[in-house]
């Protein structure tokens, strides 16, 4: 039995060298932005709370439109990973052009619904109590820095749809590099610009936004250039822009596998702000508190979104190739070696969780609140490297309308209602309604076990395409 378990789930060294020559620059890229956030974070949290509170409900909503962006170019993506895997360049030229038409769909409008309904967002975070700071002053500091972000969103598109590319086609250590070269600008003008450093103006929350903005220029210009001047390497790349149409049978097919995903990622991350709206009307000590946990629980999260995407990329090329077999034994192992390094990962986060928040220039109940809140999400990490493998492995096999059913309709129905009556019509413990929140996907957990277990996942999408 014991051998049966170690065979079904534990690889051989080529196999992690493999898993983890995918991975580990994909870990490292997201850890390199999710560390220049934390960063950020930090240097703008030493200004003060308001300025903090206010730059973190910011993030929180144009994380929606970072994840727009993820769900809009999955679609295609998924096909991208298996022409590569038949090495049809002509595929994967179409699906560069549709990614850039529906990067370009969703960042118009976001920019849009950002410049006319931006305040009335940042203030549905504001409603709470005052406890631990001024909510005039969080609201003033929120709208300037969204002004200065939105010029970066342009740059982050571009960004996305080369890099998202480059990953599905094997290529991870490029888009790593421009992510170093994006953290040495981005640190080197947070401090000279929030604080007024070597006789620049000192700007505060602008000045972070100044710098964040100016390092995903950087960052998408060294992608885009080295993806153009590597033709031997990147052969789709070759006649890339010679014409911007998409064949009508192909734009229809990408739009029916991406719009689930689209919709989920949208849903999905719409979910997550509203889930941190409910928790922020207990008052803006809360939205502080949860802006520390998150910033230092996103650095940690890098490990099972890492191995996630790399489900997506090994899984879809074997699947792509007609390789349904080994496509499920190289799933089962990559899911156990997800939930195996979060257990450790985990650890970590349970030991740091007392000290990290004293990082901060905030009130002391702040503090406390953002070290249980970090306990919280430490103890339930391999339970979510369980669930975001589980989503992969569904969505390397081009299963998008299970995956908008498996994520955020769940959230919007189970997660949210949780959170939403606990918050508002009890007096239980924020730390304790945040770990009720997580409990609630024990059920998800089931669903996602049945589903890959069955293999409902496993079929080639692209094989009788022409």
């Amino acid at each position: 039995m014991k051998g049966n378990l170690r065979k079904k789930f534990v690889g051989d060294r080529n196999f992690y060298k493999m898993v983890l020559a995918i991975a580990v620059p994909i870990m490292i890229q997201n850890g390199i932005t999710n560390f220049v956030s934390l960063l950020d974070n930090i240097m703008v949290g030493q200004v003060g709370t308001e300025q903090m509170s206010g730059v973190a409900i910011v993030n929180q909503l144009i994380f929606v439109y970072n994840l727009c962006i993820f769900g809009g170019l999955s679609g295609a993506g998924i096909f991208t990973a298996q022409y590569f895997g038949q090495k049809d360049d002509e595929g994967v030229r179409h699906t560069f052009r549709y990614k850039i038409w529906m990067a370009v769909i969703l960042t118009a409008g976001a920019i849009l619904l950002f410049l006319v309904f931006g305040e009335s967002l940042i203030q549905m975070y504001l409603n709470g109590s005052s406890d631990g700071g001024d909510l005039a002053a969080a609201l003033s500091y929120g709208k300037k820095y969204l002004l200065v972000m939105l010029l970066g969103l342009p740059a982050f598109m571009m960004l996305q749809v080369y890099a998202s590319t480059l990953r599905e086609c094997g290529e991870t250590v490029v888009p790593m590099r421009a992510g170093l070269i994006a953290v040495a600008v981005n640190l080197t003008f947070n401090y000279l610009l929030i604080y007024g450093k070597f006789g620049f103006p000192k700007l505060g929350v602008v000045g972070a936004a100044v710098a964040t903005v100016m390092s995903r220029y950087v960052e998408a210009a060294v992608v885009l250039v080295w993806t153009h001047r590597h033709k031997e390497r990147n052969s789709y790349i070759v006649g890339l822009y010679r014409t911007m149409k998409v064949p009508g049978a192909l734009v229809k097919k990408f739009f029916i596998k991406g719009m689930p995903l689209l919709l989920n990622e949208t849903l999905w991350a719409s979910a997550m702000a509203m889930l941190t709206q409910c928790y922020s009307v207990r008052g803006l000590n809360v939205v502080a508190g949860l802006n520390i946990a998150n910033t230092i629980n996103n650095v940690f999260n890098v490990v099972f979104i890492a191995l996630g995407d790399s489900v997506a990329i090994i899984v879809g090329q074997l699947l792509g190739g007609g390789k349904m077999e080994e496509a499920r034994d190289t799933d089962n192992k990559m899911i156990a070696f997800s939930v195996f390094c979060c257990t450790i990962v985990a650890a970590v986060m349970l030991v740091i969780a007392p000290a990290f928040p004293r990082l901060y220039n905030t009130t002391p109940e702040a503090r406390t609140l953002a070290a249980r809140f970090i306990i919280v999400q430490a103890i339930f990490m391999p339970q979510n490297a369980f669930l975001h493998a589980a989503y992969f492995t569904l969505r390397s096999g081009g299963k998008t309308l299970v995956t908008f059913f498996f994520d955020s309709v769940f959230i919007w129905c189970v997660s949210v209602p949780i959170a939403y009556f606990l918050s508002r019509y009890t007096d239980l413990y924020v730390v304790y309604i945040l770990a009720l929140v997580q409990v609630g996907d024990w059920i998800k957990c089931a669903i996602g076990f049945i589903l890959v277990k069955k293999g409902v996942w496993m079929q080639n999408i692209v094989t009788n395409e022409n």
